[in-house]
């Protein structure tokens, strides 16, 4: 049974940081390509950022670049997500997703797992 387990949420005010985590366990991580998402009342989930199997490929959402990082440790089964001056925009449930494949894809229809979510709130 595969469970991603995201962690690292809370309220920071506008211009700080949180570093999201998302332990995944009952799949090979090291093949999996991995991504997040997020989701804000009354707007539909949007892709923020994926890395593949080895963490030689990233993407991002253009709402996000030069501002998150995904990396992800696979020893550890566990993928990142750096967040650098937050916005109120930012204001979400973050979700963890993994792919059966090593492939990074933008798109949430493509993924076969996810996490349970973590809100992040960034205040003005």
């Amino acid at each position: 049974q595969v469970q991603l387990v995201e962690s690292g949420g809370g309220l920071v005010q506008a211009g700080g940081s949180l570093r999201l985590s998302c332990a995944a366990s009952g799949l090979i991580f090291s093949s999996s390509a991995m991504g997040w998402f997020r989701q804000a009342p009354g707007r539909e989930r949007e892709f923020v950022a994926a890395i593949d199997w080895s963490g030689g490929n990233t993407y991002y959402a253009d709402s996000v670049k030069g501002r998150f990082t995904i990396s992800r440790d696979n020893a550890k089964n566990t993928v990142y997500l750096q967040m650098n001056s937050l916005k109120p925009e930012d204001t979400a449930v973050y979700y963890c997703a993994a792919r059966a494949t090593r492939a990074a894809v933008t798109s949430d229809r493509r993924y076969d797992y996810w996490g349970q979510g973590t809100q992040v709130t960034v205040s003005s």
